[in-house]
């Protein structure tokens, strides 16, 4: 009788339980998914707007490079009030003096074109590599966000779900104390049986008292990110598709990282930006060739000229020759062959690192897939030894703390799994970004994992 009413009252908090955990997996009312999240993320996110406003200042890299090939037009004018001291001998061989006062002014226009100048051949080669340099920076940036907004997100979600857990297994023991209190009242039941629910319990309000601080921690961290306050998530669904991997070699994904990843493209803008910067320097030592034309006009431009306008018309060709320069242009050449040096080595640090990181997601997205399914056969496992050992207190050979280890079981291989899912749809993100392929798609496709 003890045991068939013990059964009895555990189906019901079994059913309770299972309940509140399907309702908490559905979205939220008003909840924020994570198309949402990345929007937000993309008007409001600091870092993000940082590197976008350092974008559009690289794109001019280009156009200040480019200006020293392009003609060179300037203009002047100036005016002047003069009062001169004039000495001159008289009629009788006596010197005078005079003081006259008159205006001159002088005004021109002159035009250069280079025809020949390493160093504005450098500059305009050095402008486009850091203009490429600056693009490769940003849409690095721009996967960044993608992998930092999901992650964000993923961290959010999956705290929401242990609170969830949390709080299904707190009201599933909570409704079992209170019917073995009620059974050991009756004398049905033990003491044991009361006092170790008890225990239970209240170890769980504290895991939901943690879950709800890491909670709070999570939602304040995507706040920050996506610039709006940020009160509930969408979680991911029941079903789970696990998408075969493209490509499914990890050679191939090595092999596109090298061609496609936005900091290796960067790095190696930099190793240009490098190389001009020797041939800008080295400059120092050729001649430059500059077609020039002018035109001026001035008025009583001196003394000998006084009330007189003259016009002067100029073409030409104009050749500097630099002799010597105290050992500067050498010694900023060596300089910038150091740099260039640097900049290779940098780009085999970063080749590998990626590399690394290539190998290091690819692994974990391979056994995030071997753990779910493993953690699935778990959680149906977990399921089905629930109802055994339902069976087994109705027919006196298990008790009270058999079903509480079974239902802990059960809880923990549901957080487990949740963590693994997470964890798989992070990895697969983080593999793109290292290959370089990661873009706003891609949000929508783990989009389609929640609801």
């Amino acid at each position: 009788m003890l045991h068939s009413r013990a059964f009895r009252l555990t189906k019901t908090v079994l059913c309770r339980a299972l309940c509140s955990a399907l309702l908490l997996q559905g979205s939220a009312a008003g909840a924020m998914n994570l198309q949402q999240a990345y929007d937000a993320a993309l008007r409001n996110d600091p870092t993000y707007r940082s590197a976008f406003q350092d974008s559009l200042g690289g794109k001019e890299y280009a156009v200040i490079g480019r200006a020293a090939l392009l003609p060179q037009v300037s203009a002047s004018y100036s005016g002047s009030k003069i009062r001169a001291d004039l000495t001159q001998p008289g009629l009788l061989g006596t010197e005078s003096t005079t003081h006259p006062v008159y205006y001159s002014r002088s005004s021109g226009v002159q035009l250069r074109q280079t025809l020949f100048s390493l160093d504005a051949l450098a500059r305009y080669k050095q402008g486009l590599a850091q203009t490429k340099y600056s693009e490769s920076q940003f849409s690095s940036m721009g996967q960044d966000l993608v992998v930092r907004v999901a992650g964000a997100y993923f961290d959010a979600a999956q705290s929401a779900e242990q609170v969830a857990l949390a709080e299904a297994q707190r009201d599933a023991q909570q409704e079992q104390l209170l019917a073995n209190q009620r059974l050991f009242q009756q004398g049905e039941g033990t003491r044991t049986d009361v006092l170790e629910t008890q225990a239970r319990l209240e170890l769980t309000k504290v895991q939901l008292i943690e879950a709800q601080d890491v909670q709070k921690t999570a939602l304040a961290a995507l706040s920050a990110m996506v610039g709006e306050p940020v009160e509930a998530i969408d979680l991911l669904g029941a079903t789970f598709p696990l998408r075969p991997l493209e490509p499914s070699s990890l050679d191939e994904w090595k092999k596109i990282a090298l061609e496609q990843n936005p900091d290796l493209d960067a790095q190696r803008f930099a190793i240009e930006s490098n190389r001009q910067e020797i041939n800008k320097n080295r400059a120092g030592h050729f001649p430059r060739v500059d077609f020039v034309a002018g035109y001026s006009k001035s008025k009583s431009d001196t003394l000998t000229t006084l009330n007189q306008d003259s016009t002067s018309r100029s073409i030409g060709v104009q050749v500097n020759i630099p002799l010597y320069a105290g050992g500067a242009v050498s010694a900023s050449t060596r300089q910038a062959v150091a740099g260039f040096e640097k900049a290779k080595a940098e780009l085999d640090v970063k080749t590998n690192k990626i590399l690394v990181e290539v190998g290091k997601e690819f692994s974990l997205v391979k056994s995030s897939v071997a753990r779910i399914a493993a953690l699935d056969r778990a959680v149906e496992s977990a399921q089905l030894l629930i109802t055994a050992t339902q069976q087994s207190i109705k027919g006196g050979v298990r008790i009270n703390v058999d079903l509480l280890n079974a239902r802990q079981q059960l809880y923990t291989s549901k957080r487990d799994l949740a963590q693994a899912r997470y964890t798989y749809l992070l990895a697969l993100l983080r593999l793109r970004a290292a290959a370089g392929t990661l873009g706003a798609d891609d949000i929508v496709e783990a989009l389609s994992y929640f609801r």
